[in-house]
């Protein structure tokens, strides 16, 4: 298991930045198909998607924004944050083996715990994927945790 330490509200300073990053499997799309019900040939079908405009499979566009929302619950903040909005743009499509980097960056500290970050993605070669913006209600005080590994399941 992992220790994760949150910065809490006081020591988040403007322009403070982050990094997350995580490669596509083709385990990620089943599971993530399984869970979302989004079953979208483009994502599962490789003939379906060779005749689409991306001439290939592509992940979830949710994909992205379900590693946004870990970047944020595991790294910057970290835990204890809690989501009050994301705002996401697609640039590009994101492709099984795909190498992905979300980066945060604190852009403004509001009233109330609340929080203005960055939230962008970007793929192996430095492409921005994903454009974003999130507003968050930051951890009140600094806690260490142990972030918890899901079970090894199969998606059927």
């Amino acid at each position: 298991m992992t220790q994760v330490t949150n910065t809490p509200y006081e020591a988040l300073e403007v322009g403070q930045k982050a990094e997350y990053k995580k490669s596509v499997e083709e385990r990620d799309i089943q599971l993530f198909a399984a869970m979302s019900g989004d079953h979208n040939p483009v994502h599962l079908d490789a003939e379906f998607a060779a005749k689409s405009m991306f001439r290939e499979r592509i992940a979830h566009g949710m994909f992205s924004g379900a590693l946004i929302s870990a970047a944020v619950a595991c790294t910057l903040p970290g835990p204890g944050t809690i989501y009050l909005g994301q705002q996401m743009s697609f640039q590009k499509p994101v492709k099984i083996g795909d190498t992905l980097t979300v980066r945060l960056e604190i852009l403004e500290k509001l009233p109330k715990f609340k929080v203005r970050i960055a939230t962008n993605v970007y793929n192996q070669n430095d492409e921005l994927v994903v454009q974003g913006e999130a507003e968050i209600l930051a951890p009140r005080k600094q806690q260490t945790v142990e972030l918890v590994s899901p079970p090894n399941f199969v998606a059927s």
